[in-house]
């Protein structure tokens, strides 16, 4: 007999009524999508074919996939798809992983202007990377880069930031040859916070000034400008967390990399441990914690 196993789907279907009930006026129509395509994935509802052995003719119904971005049947598929396009592009040289966390006060602020937060989020992380490789002090060179919005922690709380992968090295500024990076170091992780923290709050001040910005619930006393640039000024005191690791190998690492960043969601199916007394149980691997796994 085979053992049951708990499913994100399963989990859906016994509360997603109850939690549309609470919550469906912060779920946008992308989300609620995502919740019915997940509960109908690869059952009846979505139709099917049947499979057949060429060699005993023994018959199987194989129910149709959702295709959902979200969804955690189904993005191997896709994953590999996307991957091997990707190694088409990859250069013969090692690469660095770059990882542009924004500070936990800014997520709200995230998660009720996505669009517009993480596409300036996206526009200061690049930015950051060419200004400072560019600089004759640094690199001297034009860098090309990947990078990846999560937007989840290992705990699975808002956690918006950017991982990137960005070669070793880059073209000369004249376009004349390659500028490799030290051995054990790609650019300086403090310069790069800096910059990045300055050009987000930048932008963020701007979107603001031209009345871009929802500003509801806990964060509508920021509606009034001065709360708004103070509260950005705050936000500018600490530092912010910029990781960068040496560069660590070539393009097959990459690829191997990059499944592990790429077409992935909030939970998979492997990671649930248990639902109790309306309690969902998962796996989580805790960074502060040398990366135990702890559920």
């Amino acid at each position: 007999m085979r053992e049951h196993r708990l499913e994100v789907a399963e989990v859906f279907r016994r509360y997603g009524d109850r939690f549309l009930n609470r919550w469906g006026h912060t779920v946008s129509p992308e989300q609620r999508k995502a919740l019915h395509d997940i509960v109908i994935c690869r059952t009846a509802a979505l139709g099917g074919h049947v499979e057949e052995c060429d060699s005993c003719s023994h018959r199987r119904i194989a129910y149709n996939s959702c295709r959902n971005r979200s969804c955690p049947k189904c993005q191997s598929v896709a994953r590999n798809r996307w991957l091997d396009k990707q190694a088409q592009q990859l250069l013969p040289v090692p690469y660095c992983h770059v990882v542009f966390t924004v500070p936990q006060a800014l997520a709200p602020l995230a998660l009720q202007n996505q669009r517009r937060f993480y596409t300036l989020l996206f526009r200061a992380v690049s930015q950051t990377l060419l200004e400072i490789a560019a600089g004759p002090r640094h690199l001297g060179a034009r860098l090309g880069f990947l990078a990846v919005l999560h937007t989840w922690s290992q705990t699975v709380r808002h956690h918006p930031h950017i991982h990137c992968l960005v070669p070793a090295g880059g073209l000369a500024l004249d376009g004349s040859r390659w500028v490799s990076c030290r051995p054990k170091f790609f650019l300086p992780v403090r310069v790069l916070s800096c910059l990045f923290k300055g050009k987000l709050l930048d932008f963020l001040r701007e979107a603001f000034d031209q009345g871009k910005m929802r500003l509801n619930g806990q964060l509508s006393t920021l509606t009034d400008p001065a709360q708004f640039h103070a509260w950005l000024n705050q936000l500018g005191k600490p530092d912010w967390v910029v990781y960068a690791k040496p560069p660590f190998g070539g393009p097959e690492h990459v690829i191997k990399y990059l499944a592990r960043y790429t077409h992935r969601v909030a939970i998979s199916n492997g990671r649930l441990v248990g639902l109790i007394n309306d309690s969902v149980s998962f796996h989580w691997r805790d960074s502060k914690d040398a990366n135990v796994s702890k559920s």
